[in-house]
């Protein structure tokens, strides 16, 4: 009984002297107060940046996070997308999800369906509708949207001209704190999505 007692004893002081020589984390970091953006998969990337200092003045180049997990909710990937490279590319801090403007979203994805990219934001179609919209037009999925083509819109950064780099513009302006992913899906399978930035 008593030499059970110390091997409990012995086996208990292993675990916690690996604890302490291990920082007491999975994988031995070590680190309690991290940097990454709630969410992160705190995987090794040479795309991440090191946010320590602020928001970067231009983005990582070619930077390329891999893809957010898929939540089963569209509107949430696709603006946890966008916040993925604002923090992993340029240490920008996260916008909101706006859900008030999500209807509006998703009914300029339906009008410019059958009118053309932009043309419910040009029309003014409906309220609230922000300040600034980003397209993804006729793609086969979503998750090819929230993979691909907001994965496009970054690359088009840095750079001032808003004709050449107008999505990234929207994308890591830090004028806006909000911004509403809306989509639809044709007939036809075509997957249409606008986001709304204000």
């Amino acid at each position: 009984m008593l030499s059970a007692k110390r091997g409990m004893i012995l086996v208990v002081m292993v675990v916690l002297f690996g604890f302490v020589l291990l920082g007491c984390e999975p994988g031995g970091s070590g680190s309690t107060d991290s940097e990454d953006f709630p969410g992160d998969s705190n995987e090794d990337s040479n795309d991440e940046a090191d946010c320590a200092d602020g928001p970067l003045s231009e983005p990582i180049a070619g930077c390329a996070p891999g893809p957010v997990p898929d939540s089963g909710n569209f509107k949430a990937d696709c603006v946890a997308r966008i916040n993925q490279f604002r923090w992993d590319c340029q240490c920008l801090p996260p916008l909101d999800r706006w859900t008030g403007g999500e209807t509006c979203a998703d009914e300029h994805a339906e009008y410019d369906s059958t009118n053309g990219v932009h043309a419910g934001f040009r029309d003014d179609i409906c309220a609230p509708r922000g300040w600034a919209q980003n397209e993804c037009p006729g793609w086969g999925s979503e998750a090819g949207i929230v993979d691909g083509c907001l994965q496009m819109m970054w690359d088009e950064g840095p750079g001032d001209d808003f004709n050449e780099h107008g999505h990234y513009i929207n994308m890591s302006s830090t004028n806006y704190t909000k911004v509403a992913c809306g989509v639809y899906r044709t007939g036809s399978g075509e997957v249409w999505s606008v986001q709304n930035f204000e």
